[in-house]
């Protein structure tokens, strides 16, 4: 049998995307809960190169980076397919999987700003904000009516997101500002495929409450 493991930190967007992935997939792992401040030989054995998490070891060979692990997980092992089987949805869903990872790592930067510096890096995430809200009209996910690649790219904004503005007391999404993103975040976080495998919000809030 494949031996699994995934190395990651329970506060983790990008680990949960991988714990998703296993999950949809139905494999069975060893999760291994890292150090921030003390990173474990394992880890800095496995990526040498970025020294973080998400990393995925089968069979002994540590994959990095959580989009590329995605990837990896859907071509390796069997179960219900995380990318689309159509070579055109399959196209977007990989655009918008790579525009949410270029787009979605300032956010969390914008909450550790303050005065003059805070807002301008809020009028620039607002842009990608107004791009979800026109993509996600009239839609369940980003590609088609299956939870899969690109919505797993977003986790950040639709969960991460409300507990970063609940922590820090800036608030960057309003229902006025982007009704159709609220709603479909709103929609999200109950999707039966995510829905038990996310976090405590209450001790992610305690969490970035201390760290902030």
């Amino acid at each position: 049998m494949a031996e699994v493991k995934l190395l990651g930190f329970w506060y983790s967007p990008f680990s949960h995307r991988v714990e998703w992935a296993l999950k949809i997939k139905g494999v069975k792992y060893e999760y291994i809960e890292e150090d921030r401040d003390n990173k474990s030989s394992l880890l800095l054995q496995s990526n040498p190169v970025y020294k973080k998490v998400p990393v995925l070891i089968h069979n002994g060979k540590p994959i990095v980076e959580s989009m590329i692990i995605l990837e990896y997980i859907d071509e390796t092992f069997e179960g219900p397919s995380i990318l689309p089987k159509d070579p055109y949805d399959r196209a977007l869903a990989r655009f918008w999987a790579k525009f949410l990872d270029d787009k979605v790592t300032a956010v969390p930067n914008i909450f550790l700003r303050k005065g003059e510096e805070q807002e301008k890096a809020k009028e620039k995430v607002c842009e990608m904000f107004k791009v979800l809200d026109n993509e996600l009209e009239d839609k369940k996910f980003f590609v088609g009516d299956k939870f899969g690649f690109a919505d797993i790219a977003a986790n950040l904004v639709a969960f991460w997101l409300g507990v970063f503005e609940e922590a820090s007391g800036v608030v960057l999404v309003t229902r006025e500002k982007f009704p159709i993103f609220c709603k479909w975040r709103g929609e999200y976080i109950n999707c039966s495929q995510i829905k038990e495998s996310l976090p405590p919000r209450d001790e992610l809030l305690a969490f970035y409450r201390a760290r902030s």
